[in-house]
C-alpha cells in the first residue's frame, strides 16, 4: 500500500508495509530560520570506516551542536564517539532520509530524524508494529512532528535496522537506535555506497 504525509501531526497509521508515496518537502515552519536544527554543520570528512558501539558515554547536546559546553562538570562525551558519526551521517543529508528500523528510542537519533524534517528534507519512517509502541519509543514523537510514518502490522517482526541518506548512502548493520544498542550492546554499522546494494535496499524500503 502506499501512504502520504498526514495534513496534520496524528499517530502513526497500521497498515501493510509498503513503499511510501514520494512527497514534498516539509513546508518552511514560521521562524525555522531562527531554528539552529535547520543549519547543521557541514562536515568536510564523515567517517565511512565500520562503527561499533558500545560507547562509553551518550554525547552532549551542545557539542552534538557544534557549540561549547560551559557546564562545570558534564557528564556527557565530548568527543567523536560512533554515535556522532552516525548523527553527522544524519546531519549531512540535503535531500531525504529514509529509516527502517526494528525500534527507535534513542533520543539523540529521533532528534536528528525530526531536525531532517524541520530543514525541509523528506524523511520517511518504516518500524515494527510491536516495538512502536513500547515504553520509551519515539516513533509517535516523529509522527507528531509530520514525518510519515508506516509500520508492518505483521506477525513477523520487521527486523530491519538501516537508513538511507540522499539515496547515495547506505547505513546498516545490527545496531537498532536505542540507548542500550549505544551504551551496553556490541553492534555495528557500516556505510556503503556501490549502486546495486543501494538500489537493492531502496527497492526493499
Amino acid at each position: 500500500g502506499k501512504s502520504s504525509k498526514p495534513s496534520a501531526p496524528a499517530p502513526p497509521t497500521r497498515g501493510p508495509a509498503g513503499t511510501p508515496t514520494r512527497g514534498r518537502p516539509a513546508t518552511k515552519a514560521a521562524g525555522a530560520d531562527r531554528d539552529r536544527s535547520r543549519t547543521p554543520p557541514r562536515y568536510k570528512y564523515l567517517n565511512t570506516k565500520p562503527i561499533f558501539f558500545p560507547d562509553p558515554k551518550l554525547p552532549c547536546p551542545n557539542f552534538l551542536e557544534g557549540r561549547g559546553c560551559h557546564k562545570r562538570s558534564c557528564a556527557l562525551a565530548h568527543e567523536a564517539t560512533g554515535l556522532v558519526h552516525l548523527i553527522r551521517h544524519f546531519d549531512s543529508a540535503r535531500k531525504s532520509l529514509d529509516v527502517c528500523v526494528f525500534v527507535i528510542t534513542c533520543d539523540a537519533i529521533s532528534n536528528a530524524v525530526i531536525a531532517a524534517h524541520k530543514r525541509g528534507l523528506r524523511v520517511r519512517v518504516i518500524t515494527d508494529d510491536d516495538q512502536m509502541e513500547t515504553k520509551g519509543s519515539d516513533v509517535v514523537k516523529m509522527a507528531a512532528a509530520g514525518i510519515p510514518v508506516r509500520n508492518d502490522s505483521n506477525k513477523a517482526h520487521m527486523h530491519h535496522k538501516f537508513t538511507i541518506v540522499d539515496g547515495k548512502v547506505l547505513i546498516s548493520g545490527s545496531f537498532n537506535y536505542t540507548r542500550q544498542a549505544v551504551l551496553q550492546n556490541r553492534e555495528n554499522v557500516t556505510f556503503h555506497t556501490d549502486r546495486p546494494t543501494l538500489a537493492a535496499f531502496c527497492k526493499e524500503f
